[in-house]
């Protein structure tokens, strides 16, 4: 009877023991999916690395997050403004017979300071995905009440087209890091279809840039166009957060004439922010 008990008992203790140790091994194994499950998590909240970018854009090396070619936010800001104020009437060909026969451009309605609504063309709302989101909204209501309606008449004797002729784009000064001041000298022309009567209007500007995070489209097989070019927007990494009438008297110009390039002549100064 006495070893029956002893042999009892010591079953007991390994099936106790058995027990404890299958307990603990699933606190551990449910220790690590927590933790598993944290450390996924965070590479998902996790922004895309930045790169050090060439003057056409390939990626050489993640050495700074905030980091930019001087060269690209040259680009950048001549790629944007052409794009936004380079009215046709039409909207960008998307394929070979819209080359020959491009689709007119019904515009975007944007609301003015004043209450009311004007439009502006496509390529202006999509190049505006270029600047900070709490500048766009302003900006595009300078852009709205600086297009003219002509721009999308049928009539080919009040049509107006518009182009952005830039002069020069001074190199990147870097103001903080992955923020930088880069003046441009330039022309809107604006001219009639028939007969080609010209209005010319400098556009001396100075813009401060900064760094962004850039998300990759993610439906890119099922975006239309309009978002496939939106997004294209940022894939600089760059976006304007401040317009500035700019002065050539300050940094850039010594020599420049004050009245010309000071204050008159300028294009709206409600870029300023």
């Amino acid at each position: 009877m006495v070893r029956l008990l002893e042999k009892r008992q010591r079953t007991g203790s390994v099936l106790t023991f058995f027990a404890i140790a299958t307990f603990s091994l699933h606190i551990l194994v449910l220790f690590l999916f927590l933790l598993q499950g944290l450390n996924i998590r965070q590479l998902s909240l996790r922004k895309p690395p930045n790169f050090v970018q060439l003057i056409n854009g390939k990626p050489v090396d993640n050495i700074d997050d905030l980091a930019r070619e001087p060269e690209a936010i040259r680009q950048f800001i001549s790629k944007t403004m052409i794009s936004m104020f380079s009215w046709s009437g039409t909207l960008p060909p998307q394929n070979i017979e819209e080359v020959a026969n491009p689709k007119p451009d019904l515009g975007i309605l944007i609301n003015t300071p004043q209450g009311g609504s004007q439009k502006i063309t496509t390529s202006s709302w999509v190049a505006s995905f270029a600047l900070s989101e709490d500048f766009r909204k302003g900006f595009l209501s300078t852009v709205a009440e600086m297009t003219p309606p002509e721009v999308f008449s049928e009539n080919p004797n009040q049509a107006m087209t518009s182009q952005l002729v830039i002069k020069r784009v001074y190199p990147p000064k870097q103001i903080a890091p992955g923020k930088w001041q880069v003046g441009m000298v330039a022309d809107l022309v604006q001219k009639n279809r028939v007969g080609g009567a010209k209005l010319i209007t400098p556009f001396n500007k100075d813009f401060l840039v900064r760094a962004s995070d850039y998300f990759a489209n993610p439906q890119a097989d099922n975006s239309t166009d309009l978002q496939k070019a939106i997004y294209s927007v940022r894939t600089d990494r760059l976006e304007i957060y401040e317009i500035r009438n700019l002065c050539l008297l300050d940094d850039y110009n010594l020599n420049a004439d004050k009245s010309k390039q000071c204050g008159t002549g300028q294009t709206s100064d409600s870029f300023v922010r």
